[in-house]
């Protein structure tokens, strides 16, 4: 069952003036630019990260997106995603964001990349290099009402009946991540 986040005041940690990282199709860093920049129009190729956090029972956590969001709000996604920021390494940016979207630690295990480029109406566009982790925490999750509307655990074998039942219910990067890791990946999973 989804938990709907909590209504108290959370912290801004995100805004559309954040400076982003510009990538070739080799991922090498070639400029910066704001956040708002890289997601309008047909979008500018940045760095970005998705996070998969499982607890002990092996269900993943989704995020529903805030209504707040410019891009896919009120879609089922991954545990966690965004983007480093100038400057910063993608090692400190998962741990950072992890925390202030959900208030949990993980140690987080580093499985691919790919490019991906979706539209969203004329709102926008994802046009991102974006790295993807899983990790496990038994912390308990603490979200915040800026970023994610609801949450939940899901098992694996649910999700994947959930997401042939209403695939536009989830964020399009989501889909294509969950089915590479779901095929690829079982070995990483069953470790955890």
């Amino acid at each position: 069952m989804a938990k709907p986040a909590q209504d108290i005041d959370h912290e801004i940690v995100s805004s559309e003036s954040e400076e982003l990282i510009l990538v070739d199709e080799d991922d090498n860093e070639v400029g910066h630019s704001s956040k708002a920049y890289c997601h309008d129009g047909d979008g500018v190729l940045h760095r970005a990260f998705s996070l998969f956090i499982f607890n002990g029972a092996g269900q993943l956590l989704l995020q529903k997106r805030s209504h707040k969001k410019r891009l896919w709000p009120l879609y089922w996604s991954n545990s966690c995603c965004s983007h480093p920021r100038a400057g910063e390494t993608m090692s400190d940016a998962v741990h950072r964001r992890l925390f202030q979207e959900l208030g949990m630690r993980s140690e987080l295990k580093y499985l691919y990349k790919f490019r991906y480029h979706a539209r969203y109406d004329q709102s926008g566009s994802e046009r991102e290099l974006c790295w993807v982790y899983i990790g496990r925490s038994e912390d308990k999750a603490t979200v915040n009402g800026n970023e994610i509307a609801e949450w939940r655990f899901i098992d694996p074998a649910e999700l994947e009946s959930e997401m042939s039942r209403e695939p536009e219910s989830f964020t399009p990067w989501f889909k294509m991540e969950w089915e590479r890791i779901a095929k690829e990946y079982k070995l990483e999973l069953s470790t955890l």
